[in-house]
């Protein structure tokens, strides 16, 4: 018998697309990643008479969960909101990557999904022309290096803000003299062995509070290097609400709607809580600490201290607090410092402490990677989307047919991917209502003057591999409706009732309140 996420993978590693399939599709998806998947199947659901594509760089679906191969890796958000809303998470909301890959398995295999994912296929070039209004999506096909041409009404981006191949790595002093073995997280081989080993992890992020506690079930001893530490948020690896409801026979389906809005209600007071009484957070943050590590004479000062208000980066979740008892149990040792140089045998931090290692593993984040990094066009001329304003971070001046899948830093990424796929689909729907070829937004003539700034404040939110890429990315206005402003809860209100006829969009090169004065006359 096989299985949904046997099926799925089966179809992930068959061959991909030949010359005999259509090119030609009403909307081509880039990525089969979490949010490529949800996005096919809000088109499918609400637009079912639109033909569809998804384009895959690597050779299976999963994305993220496929890149990250290192010990311990999972989810740094609940499951329950992590998970889409129109399937429901049954298992502990802090899921393995292997569980999330299953999980995406059986949305691809239940809705029939994989017959239209095109798996090993690199794009080029994305060329949009007026006078066809379409898209002409050019890519490599990595079965047998063929160049293979698709052209698409619509462009519906889901290939995620980093580059999968080559993460973040400082250019630090005599890396090239350490003889041990140095990694980056993201390119961990999994058939590494490292126990009994000596292992130094540099970071003190999502990523490191997952494979620190992963690497010291079976080290010799870990070290976490950080140049400032970060906030860590602890708890059981269980939802008391679901598991009530599940002990009194309430059906899936209703448990996945009741707990997701239990969590993001409690989600929406702690950001507000971090923003109006930052120094209360963390005191609580502190005792959860205390209470998990097992010490309730816990030392904060200086590792666990850091130098932001809560959310302003990443809030690591710790389950069970495991990186905590890994330290209170003797088998993690925190510095905070800067290194000076690598060595032979390890590092030297810029106070003179040397720390051996057989393993160095850098877990210093992402380059970040807007669209993929594809070269993209409009009637012959180069985008630069650093140059562009944009409408809500899903839309943006001066690009037609496209919409960009950005979720949410404070919240859980496919919350948005589930609400952009009703407004994709009822933008569709409405273009063909009109009889619209082509759309796209541009500022109002009540925007002019308005200020144009960076995609983000500096104080909103601030993680490294946003603050260094940050002129690549989109412009943002001063007003809600030309920026994405990472906040969930206005959104989710907003959304629904997002005015397709406002005068922000321009339908075959006229705004919409004129379109449509022209359709009455």
């Amino acid at each position: 018998m096989t299985t949904a996420i046997g099926a799925a993978s089966a179809a992930a590693t068959s061959t991909p697309g030949t010359a005999a399939e259509p090119t030609h599709v009403d909307v081509l998806i880039v990525g089969a990643g979490i949010s490529g998947i949800g996005s096919a199947w809000h088109l499918q659901q609400q637009c079912p008479g639109k033909s569809y594509a998804i384009l895959e760089m690597k050779e299976t679906f999963g994305g993220t969960w496929e890149t990250h191969k290192y010990p311990g890796v999972r989810s740094d958000s609940d499951l329950y909101t992590f998970g889409y809303r129109f399937k429901p998470w049954v298992g502990a909301p802090i899921a393995s990557g292997a569980e999330i890959l299953k999980y995406l398995g059986e949305v691809i295999e239940e809705n029939g999904i994989g017959d239209h994912i095109r798996y090993g296929h690199r794009i080029t070039a994305c060329r949009w022309s007026s006078d066809e209004n379409r898209w002409t999506v050019e890519a490599v096909r990595k079965a047998d290096g063929v160049a293979v041409t698709f052209t698409a009404d619509f462009l519906w981006m889901c290939q995620g803000y980093y580059d999968h191949e080559k993460p973040y790595v400082p250019d630090w002093p005599g890396l090239s003299d350490y003889k041990g073995r140095f990694v980056h997280a993201q390119l961990w081989d999994p058939d590494t062995d490292y126990a009994g080993k000596r292992i130094l992890v540099i970071g003190s992020g999502a990523t490191a509070a997952t494979v620190v506690p992963a690497f010291a079930e079976k080290a010799a001893h870990v070290t976490m290097l950080q140049r400032s530490p970060t906030y860590f948020f602890c708890s059981e690896n269980k939802n008391e609400l679901a598991d009530r409801l599940r002990e009194v026979g309430i059906d899936e389906p209703t448990i996945h709607r009741v707990v997701r809005a239990q969590i993001m209600y409690d989600q929406d007071q702690l950001t507000r809580r971090a923003q109006t009484e930052p120094d209360a957070v963390f005191e609580d943050l502190k005792e959860l600490i205390r209470l998990f590590s097992g010490n309730p004479d816990f030392q904060f000062e200086p590792h666990f201290t850091p130098r932001y208000r809560v959310w302003q980066q990443r809030l690591a979740f710790c389950p069970e607090g495991d990186i905590f008892r890994a330290a209170t149990e003797g088998k993690l040792t925190v510095v905070t410092d800067t290194i000076d140089r690598f060595t032979e045998t390890g590092v030297r931090t810029s106070d003179g402490t040397e720390i051996k290692a057989d393993i160095i593993v850098a877990a210093t984040g992402f380059n970040l990677s807007v669209m993929g990094g594809i070269p993209f066009s409009v009637d012959g001329r180069t985008v630069d989307w650093g140059e562009t304003v944009t409408y809500r971070g899903m839309m943006m001046t001066g690009v037609p047919n496209l919409a960009w899948v950005m979720g949410y830093f404070r919240a859980s990424w496919t919350l948005r991917v589930d609400m952009m796929g009703d407004f994709v689909c009822n933008l569709l729907g409405h273009m063909d209502d009109i009889g619209a070829k082509k759309v796209e937004v541009a500022l109002r003539p009540e925007d002019q003057g308005m200020d144009i700034l960076p995609w983000i404040e500096e104080d909103n939110f601030n993680p490294g591999y946003l603050m260094r890429g940050l002129s690549e990315m989109p412009k943002r206005g001063d007003k809600s409706e030309w920026r994405h402003n990472q906040d969930y809860w206005a959104e989710k209100d907003a959304f629904p009732h997002i005015d397709l006829t406002d005068p922000a969009f321009v339908y075959d090169g006229q705004r919409a309140t004129k379109r449509e004065a022209v359709a009455a006359e």
